[in-house]
């Protein structure tokens, strides 16, 4: 019976697959991957089609469960201007490349960013490309890129590159194109490695069978790279991010993660003695190399753009100084001008004395009074694109004139006639076509190659594979991620099998270690503000429950009427989470779940902590980001569908058990180490100064029974009570559960042990045993609950005790989350005993 199912199978392939090659037409014009110049199937992707056509009666739920992984993970991206990302639209079948093709493109890759590293050294140096004419002057000098603070500055290891990256295209002439050099910051390896995670979980025996080629070995040797670029043997590398809010930040995130990088952010660090050093809990640390994601222009605001927060106040003068290494070296983004492709050719001759193995699309750059004649004479079939980045004028980036209208093609030639360094006229370049999977059929789309090459202590080292952008339409002119692009795997098969690899290194290579290092102020700040935000989010959950159960249940709970009910929602209200006009417990539950206009409701509670675990997405677990994105999606798309009380309940009980998850996986997933105290440290606070509050509001001198119910059901301490005490309830027994009991793990007393305990081990910028200010806060207060007795605990002390709490969480920011000039190194104080 096997053996007749898997031939049927077998058979129902191969129909799929003659049925795909049936429906397949390339487009009329530009070359294809899946059909060569012979008009038949390549032979890599017919080995590939056919094994995968077997998959193809499940594609859909495997790629659907990739599509959750994309989802769970926070796979994203940004478009400039736009304040929420976007899914990462990631396509099932790769793109897939032959070992003999791969190896002529990783040559040619390989000479270009040889060719790059070589212009960067002569322009930052001695500048005879210039004063032998071979290069105008106004082609550096013109672009923003040209950094003159950087001109004699020594690159660390002698290279200005340390990643370099060409976006690739198949020309008409079967030939692979360069389209455009990255050498900035570039972007997308990361991506490459999350596409490349998705698509091989989703078909891991045909990843298998097909010897393709892995990326682990490039990552390794980027990591490599970077450690043998610094002075000390064992470096702190760090990863600079523009923030959550940049177009790529989750590849930055997942970057850092994978290669064991700290993310900092500009504000993360200080430039001081010639060195850059990192705001961290334990004082500054010296950051030895900077693999950065900022643009050159913004990394400096004392010698570059003043307006910048992106950068660091006196980082070049710390790299002029070989205090530390940053790369790619600032300036580097001089060669992505379009100004310099057409040069390209003959800076080759002159620098490597070799034909170009990867030529760009032909480029004129109209600074040049022939090729200005030449571009005007041939307008209405070229492209025109700015010479150089950050051009201000109409055109953001390459137009076919034949597209423009009347009145921008007039400005175009005016332009030209004024300014005409600005621009360089470009053929039209024609994108070749690759096979994707859409509605059952396969159909060809335009492409886009990006290949990364890394310097490694081996000498450069191609990824073999790479970030590849596709488009949703028919036009296979150049195609932008936002504008109707999705994206795919980048397979390199090969014919024997290829070596397997991770980033785990030889046990006798490392040196052992039992902590994480020391973690940066911006993340202690953040995980503190997490654990605040998760802790009010619950508590406020706690009192919509309490509004739902107390019309639901009123036998059981009477604390639905009266003034009980009237100071359950003073509350919500005086947290934001319920706006003066609140009607009925229905009416009331619902605004506080969902009222997105109220600053403290719960959905924007969950908002607020979801944006601030954003901003630390490398230190938090797939399965803690998928608990919060799934919370936000259940209260986002359940407002409307409540109509009673039983409906709220439900979602209030799901967003316990969601809030429940989160609290577990930080209890038993996280090290014991600082970042874990921090998010502790912000629950305990928060749950500390919300009982002090109960407290005050409902355990006052004529509290009634109501509103001690109340109380333990807010404090989670009902069944803690009923075991303890056989009488009904009463008014010290209940001050002392919530307030004093230190066994009572959600006691004022109990958070305020947690928090001694927590601050005892925190590292002390002054090692001379007197303690800072949060233990001269803490260590008090502990005390005074320690030995209080709950019947001269006054309405008083417990506010007295709040204040103390508040006092302590702003000592806590001030001591910790290092910022401006508050950054100092640790002092230690050595003496004789």
């Amino acid at each position: 019976m096997a053996d007749d199912t898997s031939t049927a199978d077998r058979r129902r392939g191969r129909e799929r697959l003659d049925a795909w090659l049936a429906g397949y037409r390339p487009l009329p014009g530009a070359p294809d991957e899946l059909i060569g110049a012979d008009g038949k199937p390549r032979d890599h992707w017919m080995g590939f089609l056919s094994e995968f056509a077997g998959y193809a009666s499940d594609s859909d739920g495997r790629f659907g469960m990739a599509a959750r992984h994309i989802r769970d993970s926070g796979a994203s991206y940004r478009i400039y201007g736009e304040e929420t990302e976007r899914s990462w639209p990631l396509d099932p079948l790769p793109l897939i490349l032959g070992q003999a093709e791969w190896d002529q493109i990783a040559e040619g890759v390989m000479q270009r960013a040889n060719l790059m590293e070589a212009v960067l050294q002569d322009l930052y140096g001695e500048a005879r490309l210039v004063s032998d004419g071979v290069l105008p002057a106004a082609v550096v000098t013109g672009s923003p890129d040209f950094l003159r603070a950087m001109r004699g500055a020594r690159p660390p290891g002698g290279r200005y590159l340390q990643v370099y990256a060409a976006d690739l295209g198949r020309g008409p002439d079967g030939r692979w194109w360069v389209l455009e050099d990255r050498a900035q910051a570039p972007s997308g390896a990361g991506y490459a490695l999350e596409n490349r995670l998705v698509v091989s979980r989703a078909y891991p025996n045909l990843y298998t069978s097909l010897n393709v080629h892995r990326l682990a070995p490039f990552f390794d040797a980027l990591r490599r790279g970077l450690a043998a670029s610094a002075e000390r043997e064992d470096p702190r590398i760090c990863l600079l991010t523009p923030g959550p809010f940049s177009q790529t930040y989750f590849e930055q995130a997942h970057l850092a993660r994978y290669l064991g990088f700290l993310l900092v952010e500009g504000d993360d660090l200080v430039a001081r003695d010639g060195k850059v050093w990192v705001r961290t809990i334990a004082g500054l640390k010296r950051a030895d190399v900077i693999l950065r994601r900022v643009d050159s222009d913004f990394l400096d605001p004392l010698e570059l753009n003043a307006a910048s927060r992106l950068g660091v106040p006196g980082m070049l003068e710390a790299i002029r100084a070989g205090g530390v290494t940053v790369l790619n070296m600032p300036g580097s983004g001089l060669v992505e001008s379009r100004a310099l492709m057409g040069f390209s050719a003959s800076l080759a001759h002159r620098l490597l004395g070799e034909e170009l193995k990867l030529p760009n699309v032909a480029t004129w750059w109209c600074g040049q009074p022939q090729e200005q004649a030449l571009v005007e004479a041939e307008l209405e079939h070229m492209a025109i694109a700015p010479a150089f980045p950050g051009y201000g004028g109409f055109l953001s980036g390459p137009r076919l004139v034949a597209d423009l209208t009347a009145e921008e093609k007039s400005e175009l030639r005016a332009r030209l006639r004024d300014r005409p360094g600005d621009f360089v006229g470009q053929e039209v370049a024609q994108l070749s076509t690759m096979p994707v999977l859409r509605n059952g059929r396969l159909e060809p789309a335009p492409f886009v190659l990006r290949v990364f090459c890394a310097a490694t202590p081996e000498g450069l080292r191609v990824m073999p594979g790479g970030f590849c952008r596709t488009s949703e339409g028919a036009d296979v002119r150049a195609i932008f991620m936002g504008e109707g692009a999705r994206t795919t795997d980048v397979w390199v098969v090969d014919d024997k099998p290829v070596e397997r690899m991770t980033l785990i290194q030889a046990g006798d290579d490392v040196r052992v270690r039992r902590i994480l290092g020391h973690l940066p102020s911006r993340a202690a700040d953040n995980l503190f503000w997490l654990g605040r935000y998760l802790e009010r989010t619950e508590a406020t959950v706690r009192m919509v429950r309490a509004l739902c159960s107390s019309v639901m249940d009123s036998e059981s709970s009477l604390h639905g009427r009266g003034q009980t009910f009237a100071a359950l929602r003073d509350i919500l209200a005086d947290w934001g989470a319920l706006s003066a006009g609140a009607g009925v417990a229905l009416d009331a539950a619902r605004r506080a779940l969902h009222d997105q206009a109220a600053w403290g409701s719960v959905i924007n509670l969950v908002r607020s902590a979801k944006r601030t675990a954003s901003g630390m997405r490398e230190r938090l677990s797939a399965d803690f980001w998928g608990l919060l994105v799934d919370l936000e999606a259940d209260l986002a798309g359940g407002g409307g569908s409540i109509t009673n009380e039983a409906q709220a309940l439900e979602q209030v009980e799901n967003a316990l058990r969601h809030l429940a998850g989160l609290s577990g996986l930080a209890q038993e997933n996280m090290n014991r180490v600082a970042g874990w105290r921090f998010l502790d440290m912000g629950r305990r606070i928060e749950r500390a100064t919300n009982t002090c509050q109960f407290v005050r509001t409902l355990a006052h001198d004529d509290a009634s029974i109501d509103d001690l119910d109340l109380l333990l059901d807010l404090n989670d301490s009902q069944i803690t009570y009923r075991a303890r005490y056989i009488i009904g309830l009463a008014l010290n027994p209940v001050r002392d559960l919530v307030m004093l009991d230190p066994f009572n793990t959600r006691s004022v007393a109990f958070q305020v042990a947690a928090l001694k305990e927590h601050i005892a081990v925190l590292p002390t910028l002054r090692e001379d045993g007197i303690p800072e200010p949060p233990s001269r806060i803490l260590l008090p207060l502990a005390a005074e609950l320690e030995t209080e007795d709950a019947h001269a605990l006054s309405g008083a002390n417990v506010r007295r005790y709040e204040e103390t709490l508040m006092s302590l969480s702003n000592a806590i920011a001030d001591r910790f989350f290092l910022q401006g000039a508050n950054a100092v190194p640790t002092v230690k104080l050595v003496g004789l005993a």
